[in-house]
């Protein structure tokens, strides 16, 4: 690794981010399969998105099918594939970007990796919080069936633990209120951390 360089580009993350009027982050969606965490990031991309701002999803079920389709479920390999993530993360959030990525990553040690590649406030740790009988309940993919008789092995919060977030900055239930309101919650952060601007709201609303 010694003749590899960093190269410097006479274009930095704030220009980026200035010329889109934000900026940019990574807000890492974290819970239990079936918690709502694609569901409450799609719904928070397409507000911002239809109020002008400059976003791309990252969900744990697309990234399967091209960057990390050579990946197993295995410890090792789910540690690889949310380190691949979060290192393409890494670059969508410097070319301006606000990136959401939604993965059950269940470790904090793992969503500690990746908070670490990012400044100070440009990881936001998104704790989707719905409690486990609710998961199973709504069970969209039938995974908890699978888990449940042993078909899927090292199925997170039935044979493998999930470890929750002790300092997210948000923490949404989706099993409490409704989809439109955690929405609006999300949006008043990021107005108040000025990641995007109230006015580009109220022009859409």
């Amino acid at each position: 690794m010694t003749d590899i360089v960093w190269h410097q580009h006479s274009i930095d993350q704030a220009a980026r981010g200035a010329q889109k009027s934000q900026n940019p982050v990574l807000l890492w969606f974290t819970g239990l399969s079936g918690a709502g965490k694609s569901t409450l990031a799609g719904a928070l991309e397409r507000a911002l998105f239809d109020a002008g701002f400059h976003t791309y999803l990252l969900d744990g079920d697309n990234v399967r099918h091209g960057l990390c389709k050579d990946l197993g479920f295995s410890l090792a390999d789910r540690d690889e594939n949310l380190r691949r993530v979060g290192e393409v993360a890494k670059l969508m959030v410097d070319a301006g970007l606000v990136v959401l990525s939604a993965f059950i990553s269940p470790t904090r040690a793992e969503r500690d990796r990746v908070r670490a590649l990012f400044p100070e406030g440009r990881f936001i740790e998104v704790h989707v919080s719905t409690p486990l009988s609710v998961c199973e309940a709504r069970d969209p993919k039938g995974l908890y069936v699978k888990a449940r008789s042993g078909e899927i092995k090292d199925f997170t919060g039935i044979s493998s633990p999930y470890e929750a977030p002790t300092a997210a900055e948000l923490t949404i239930d989706t099993s409490r209120g409704d989809l439109a309101t955690q929405v609006q919650a999300m949006l008043a952060y990021l107005t108040a951390i000025e990641v995007i601007d109230a006015n580009k709201l109220s022009a859409l609303a």
